[in-house]
C-alpha cells in the first residue's frame, strides 16, 4: 500500500525576511531528521532586496544609504538566482520539501513550481506562461513571479515570489534577476482578487502538481499545530 503523502500549509503573513529565514532553517533541519512532513510556508515581507549566492552586486542600482532612506533592507541570501525585491502586496512561498519523496530532479522541481503559479493564475483568468531561456512566470513579456531556491541533502528552501498588489516602483532600485525586462503584478493585469484567494489557489495547485494526498492547514499561526486535514481528490 502506497504511503499517504501530506503537505502542511501555513500562511504566516507579514514577517521580516531575517525571521522568515530563521523559520525556514529550523523547518529544513526538522525535515532532514524526519520530524515533520513537507511544508508550504507563505509570507509577505516588508521592503527588502535580496541578493542570491550567484548574484551580481552591479544589479543593485542604489547605494545602501539610498535604500535606507527608501525604507528598504538589503540582505544577502543563500538561495540561487540573482537579485530580487520583496515587499508588501507580494506573495512569497517557501516550500520545505524533500525531493527524495517526489523526484530527485532540481530542474523538474523549478518547472513544476512555475506550473503551480501558471495554473493558479489561470483560475483568475490570467494567461501566464514561461519565457524561453528565463526562469519564472511571465505575462506578455513582463515578469509576474520570480523563483530562487536552495537545496541541501535534497530538502528545498526559499522558493517563489508572486507580485499581487506589489508597488512596482520599488523594482527601480535593481535589475530584477539580472534581466532588463519589465515586471508586472496581478493588480496591474486588471485582476482585483483578494490575497487569500490567490494563496488558496497556490496551495491547491501545489498539492495537485506535486501529487500530495492531503493538505494540512494551520489556521492559527506559526507556533500552532495543524487544525484541519483536507483530502485532495
Amino acid at each position: 500500500m502506497r504511503e499517504v503523502r501530506t503537505c502542511e500549509f501555513r500562511d504566516l503573513g507579514r514577517t521580516g525576511y531575517a525571521e522568515a529565514l530563521a523559520i525556514q532553517k529550523d523547518q529544513v533541519e526538522q525535515r532532514k531528521q524526519g520530524l515533520i512532513t513537507d511544508q508550504l510556508l507563505m509570507f509577505e515581507h516588508p521592503h527588502v532586496i535580496t541578493l542570491g549566492r550567484n548574484g551580481h552586486r552591479e544589479n543593485l542600482l542604489a547605494s545602501e544609504e539610498v535604500l535606507q532612506r527608501a525604507g528598504i533592507e538589503f540582505q544577502p541570501s543563500d538561495r540561487g538566482g540573482d537579485i530580487t525585491y520583496h515587499g508588501p502586496g507580494q506573495i512569497v512561498g517557501y516550500p520545505i520539501f524533500d525531493l527524495r519523496e517526489w523526484k530527485r530532479d532540481v530542474v523538474a522541481y523549478v518547472r513544476t513550481i512555475e506550473s503551480v503559479m501558471i495554473d493558479a493564475l489561470g483560475e483568475f483568468g490570467i494567461r501566464a506562461g514561461r519565457l524561453e531561456g528565463c526562469t519564472g512566470v511571465w505575462v506578455n513579456g513582463k515578469k509576474l513571479a520570480a523563483i530562487g531556491i536552495h537545496i541541501s541533502r535534497w530538502v528545498t528552501s526559499h522558493g517563489f515570489a508572486l507580485n499581487h498588489t506589489t508597488d512596482l516602483k520599488y523594482f527601480q532600485y535593481i535589475v530584477p534577476c539580472g534581466l532588463t525586462k519589465p515586471v508586472t503584478s496581478i493588480e496591474e493585469q486588471g485582476c482585483n482578487v483578494p490575497r487569500e484567494d490567490v494563496v488558496d489557489a497556490l496551495a491547491r495547485q501545489f498539492v495537485k502538481h506535486f501529487q500530495f494526498d492531503r493538505l494540512s492547514r494551520d489556521h492559527i499561526g506559526r507556533n500552532a499545530c495543524a487544525t484541519t486535514m483536507e483530502t485532495i481528490s
